[in-house]
């Protein structure tokens, strides 16, 4: 029978503060989405982008006035550094591709930039709402695909919280995008969908820890304190994959470009976000429901969780109600 020995971690004990901490998370993160909003990049809005790639020298005020005078009010303006070499990647909403050249010609002449220092890319807002509706379709049929495998391969209470842990990667992941304001691109989306894998992946090994238990050991205990035991068990090997796969995301996120940037920052915190979601969500969800059944029910009974309080745990183990 498993036993919570004074090395294990009481994670299900303390599960009600890390609903708190997620709840907590959620709803700023919702905040934050509701109040700044998303940062779409031009390939959902349609636009058009000029990236300086050598301009030092040059403030971001210099190339607002620069715009401006140009006849551009509304660029947004952001600076890059690539190799140690300081640049600007600016954003319109130019869907004319010969008058977003010419725009950044005009720009580079007052600034005294070289014709080939720049590069213009623009987008036509149709291109733009087919890669959105294209993105909604991935992320629909990974959590549709998601459910299916997981209610055949173990049971549809599992893939029913897994997809709430998966929720709340994705809710806070964007939060943090609206926050510190980073745009969202399709290097984001592909991040996103990543994210959905290495947080699953996390999530299967401890329900898959959890099955195992519960079928080898017979037990006679709670399946809160069986679960409590088997998150213990993969504790270790979780925050390790976790770890081995920040390195070469943080590696990106610091050294990488622009585009690596935007996709590094999305796996770092979706890595750390699903790693904690796998304890703190999907595991203790899946837990209270399945200690419903009768089977479990009568073992909730039977034998008092000893995850609870010493002093709350002596009471249940007396039939008394603490005031």
């Amino acid at each position: 029978m498993p036993r919570l020995s004074r090395n294990e971690i009481n994670f299900l004990g303390n599960r009600n503060i890390m609903f708190i901490i997620s709840g907590i998370l959620i709803v700023l993160s919702l905040a934050a989405i509701g109040i700044r909003g998303l940062n779409f990049g031009i390939e959902f809005e349609g636009g058009s982008s000029v990236d300086f790639n050598d301009a030092a020298g040059i403030s971001i005020q210099d190339m607002r006035t620069a715009f401006e005078d140009a006849g551009e009010n509304e660029a947004v303006i952001q600076t890059t550094n690539s190799n140690g070499v300081e640049g600007f990647l600016i954003r319109t909403t130019e869907v004319n591709p010969d008058a977003a050249a010419a725009l950044a010609q005009t720009v580079a002449d007052e600034l005294g930039l070289s014709a080939d220092s720049f590069q213009v890319t623009t987008i036509g807002p149709d291109w733009g709402a087919d890669i959105t509706r294209s993105s909604l379709i991935a992320f629909l049929v990974s959590i549709i695909v998601i459910i299916i495998y997981i209610a055949i391969r173990f049971e549809f209470k599992m893939g029913v919280t897994a997809i709430a842990s998966l929720f709340h990667d994705v809710v806070i992941v964007v939060g943090i995008y609206a926050l510190v304001g980073r745009e969202i691109t399709p290097n984001v989306i592909a991040a996103l969908l990543t994210i959905l894998g290495y947080s699953l992946y996390d999530t299967i090994v401890v329900f898959h820890r959890i099955g195992d238990n519960a079928e080898e050991a017979k037990p006679k205990c709670s399946l809160m304190k069986l679960a409590n035991h088997s998150i213990n068990q993969v504790f270790v090997r979780t925050i390790n994959t976790t770890l081995v796969s920040l390195i070469p995301v943080l590696a990106m996120l610091f050294f990488g470009g622009e585009t690596l940037k935007d996709f590094a920052f999305a796996m770092a915190i979706g890595l750390v976000c699903g790693s904690y979601s796998s304890i703190s969500i999907a595991a203790p969800f899946y837990t209270m429901w399945k200690s419903r059944e009768p089977k479990y029910a009568k073992l909730a009974k039977k034998y008092p969780d000893d995850l609870l309080p010493k002093r709350k745990l002596k009471n249940a183990e007396e039939g008394t109600t603490e005031v």
